[in-house]
């Protein structure tokens, strides 16, 4: 059996990093969508649909190919904390959720495109803020620049010292692409992990 060809369909460099792990050869595809969430969809709802969604949006370029989508999104009940992409809007996030617990909920979903059968899992991480003084945040901000991350923290860097714990299943969950998960999706494609 010929290796199925794998596509990222996301231009994120943290999950392109993610995936690399795995020493599996892979392309990289944009996947071309609206991420705004639907009326009344919930932060999980929303990103096991963007998951499935950004994997679908790149089929038509890759007939033959096993497809991996995945999103992020951080809540607090149906409050979200989206990619920020400003300092002052990565501040207020990280000021309102200062002393809180916080879910991350990763979805990932393998599409394989040759078929059009799919896996889709999320993958819940509960980080909690601790109590973070307004100059803790404008320095963290200001150094590390989470712009591009879901919640304003990169646990994977200098965002660690903001918390109090993290719980889940997956560390690489709350980075952006739960390898436990995807590496069970290949494996019941035939994809040899490790």
């Amino acid at each position: 059996m010929t290796a199925a060809r794998l596509v990222l369909a996301s231009t994120s460099i943290y999950r392109k990093q993610l995936l690399e792990r795995f020493g599996i050869p892979f392309e990289t595809a944009r996947p071309e969508l609206d991420e705004t969430p639907q009326p009344g969809e919930s932060p999980v709802a929303t990103a096991e649909r963007l998951a499935l969604e950004k994997a679908k949006a790149v089929a038509a370029d890759y007939p033959n190919a096993l497809i991996i989508g995945s999103d992020q999104v951080a809540h607090r009940g149906e409050e979200r904390f989206d990619k920020p992409g400003t300092e002052a809007r990565a501040i207020a996030q990280l000021q309102a959720m200062s002393g809180k617990a916080i879910v991350f909920h990763t979805a990932v979903c393998l599409y394989n495109s040759a078929s059009g059968q799919f896996q889709l899992e999320g993958v819940p991480t509960e980080a909690r803020f601790r109590p973070l003084s307004e100059a803790e945040i404008i320095r963290y901000v200001q150094r590390e620049q989470p712009l591009d991350c879901a919640g304003s923290a990169k646990s994977e860097g200098l965002g660690i010292s903001l918390l109090d714990y993290m719980r889940g299943d997956d560390p690489t969950a709350l980075i952006g692409l739960p390898l436990i998960a995807l590496a069970r999706m290949l494996r019941a494609e035939g994809v040899q992990v490790p």
